[in-house]
């Protein structure tokens, strides 16, 4: 008997994820999948296609893998759960302040995104913030932090950025609300770095930003925050992400993906043209010189 159950359906995004982090316990230990292969007995087209989400492992292929990589109770559980439920669409990953924001299931999709489109109300997008900037949301959202904890979010948080100059740059589509940059984060000297940083950053070729200026009024993003992530593979759909105090939410269905790529068309016809984003940009600069 195949030890895989088989899918005929686009990867859903918790078997994603679940083949994401046995990548990366393989990966840890230091193994081929060969190696894996010799060692449990599975075959390694069957380890292949389990590491790249084009099937789900039965609980005994599952088993054999985690204990193989000494994997403790808790992340077994965590593991063993999301490989049950796989074939069920959107995911919420509660939150947990103790975990460090490298090891959130965001991150990974993120790296492996082909491009981005996000929409933020309230803050400057993460890969376009100074490290400054960065310090002084982690410290102003969460005063209560400890320092290593908020310092070790702030580093995490650049480390990101690298994504927009790898090879391929991922190609990042921002919507920006005004008040997101009227807001004086970390004061007046952070925020005229950061309006210079982004000034720079928008001179990028794949990189866009539009921004919803106040005399919009009401329009669809008032709501709250969100984003799209595109993948090159085709077996790969879009997900949507969305933060909340409550933690992480991951939305992929048709319907979904349909309701949120429409609103960011919308806020992408109400918003300021990238040039005159670009010059507003340049205005708030200069007023705070």
């Amino acid at each position: 008997m195949d030890p895989v159950a088989q899918r005929k359906t686009t990867p859903t995004v918790r078997l994603r994820r679940l083949a994401a982090e046995l990548r990366r316990l393989r990966g840890e230990v230091g193994m081929t999948r060969e190696e894996v292969s010799e060692q449990t007995g599975i075959n390694s087209v069957t380890l292949y296609r389990i590491e790249s989400a084009k099937a789900r492992p039965q609980g005994r292929t599952l088993a054999a893998m985690l204990s193989l990589y000494e994997v403790d109770a808790e992340t077994r559980a965590q593991l063993v759960a999301l490989s049950k439920d796989a074939t069920k669409q959107g995911w919420h990953q509660p939150f947990y302040s103790e975990l460090p924001d490298e090891y959130t299931a965001y991150i990974s999709f993120e790296a492996e995104a082909r491009s981005m489109r996000n929409y933020e109300s309230l803050f400057v997008p993460g890969l376009l913030q100074t490290e400054d900037y960065t310090r002084a949301v982690v410290q102003g959202v969460e005063p209560n932090i400890p320092k290593a904890d908020a310092e070790a979010r702030v580093q995490a948080r650049l480390a990101r950025q690298g994504l927009l100059t790898r090879e391929p740059p991922l190609s990042f589509w921002a919507i920006v609300d005004e008040a997101a940059l009227r807001r004086m984060v970390g004061g007046t000297a952070v925020m005229a770095e950061q309006y210079k940083h982004l000034i720079e950053a928008v001179s990028q070729p794949r990189v866009t930003l539009q921004i919803v200026p106040f005399a919009v009024g009401a329009h669809p993003g008032m709501p709250g925050s969100f984003v799209i992530l595109d993948f090159a593979d085709p077996m790969d759909t879009d997900l949507i992400y969305l933060d909340s105090m409550a933690g992480d939410l991951f939305l992929e269905s048709e319907q979904d993906i349909q309701r949120y790529t429409t609103m960011f068309d919308n806020l992408r016809a109400v918003a300021l043209s990238p040039s005159a984003s670009a010059q507003l940009l340049a205005d708030l600069a200069d007023s705070m010189r």
